[in-house]
């Protein structure tokens, strides 16, 4: 093997981190991307090289050890290509940096796990949860960067990281009619959301692909899982995605068919 590559999963956030830094250093080409199907159970050459563990992406280095974990994997990956550094450099910078990536925990725990629900009677305090999880953004970006529309002058290592789930919560939109309040309250962080999907490196996935493609986390199934009556999962490779109906928003009151999903 000469160069790195990365096992991913067709549109996981976690994988796109990685997508979306090496396009920013133009870096992109010169490391392979290779396809795991999370509808079939992980290939036991896979699980070889991974010591037993499913979690994904995972590179594998050059000279063929193994890196897992997607701030990890960032890391590495901003190191063995310094030219055109994501991350900051000047300390304090950089410490601002890290405090921001250090709230996507919450964020993303929080957004899957309303995406998920089943349950009608927690979606109100699901929403607020978000909500919390907005607000905290916008004011880290008032006392950090007023000005925006990024944390420093360009998309960086906090957008890289974020971005993804900006994108994965268009489900949220879809499937629970979340949308930020239009008051002064949301005003920074939404300019910055606006940003960093709009940029150029994050084109990666589409609106439309992943609503279709994450209709089973919707409905409570994730990584590939079956849901009871259904024969495929909508992570499915085929058919292809672009082929297939929009899937029904409601998810509370009704199951869809693989038919109704075009699969």
């Amino acid at each position: 093997m000469s160069r790195p590559t990365v096992y991913h999963i067709p549109v996981c956030p976690f994988c796109q981190r990685l997508d979306i830094l090496l396009t920013l250093k133009g870096r992109r080409d010169e490391v392979d991307f290779k396809t795991i199907d999370i509808t079939r159970p992980r290939p036991d050459w896979l699980l070889k090289k991974t010591r037993g563990t499913t979690a994904l992406p995972v590179l594998e280095t050059a000279d063929g050890r193994i890196i897992k974990e997607s701030l990890v994997i960032l890391q590495y990956l901003e190191d063995i290509y310094p030219e055109r550094p994501v991350a900051q450099r000047d300390p304090y910078r950089r410490a601002v940096e890290d405090m921001l990536t250090r709230m996507d925990g919450d964020f993303f725990s929080l957004g899957y796990g309303w995406l998920m629900n089943q349950d009608p009677a927690r979606r109100e305090a699901l929403r607020e949860g978000m909500l919390k999880q907005y607000a905290q953004l916008d004011d880290f970006l008032l006392e950090h960067a007023p000005a925006g529309p990024f944390l420093f002058e360009e998309f960086g290592w906090a957008e890289t990281v974020f971005t993804p789930f900006f994108q994965r919560f268009w489900l949220l939109e879809y499937y629970e009619s979340f949308e930020l309040p239009g008051d002064d309250r949301y005003a920074r962080v939404r300019q910055w959301i606006e940003a960093c999907v709009a940029h150029p490196a994050a084109q990666q996935v589409t609106r439309e692909e992943v609503v279709k493609l994450y209709y089973d986390y919707a409905k409570g199934a994730g990584n590939g899982a079956l849901l009871p009556g259904r024969r495929q999962s909508s992570f499915a490779f085929e058919p292809d995605w672009r082929g297939r109906p929009w899937p029904p928003q409601d998810k509370y009151r009704h199951s869809a068919t693989d038919l109704e999903l075009g699969l």
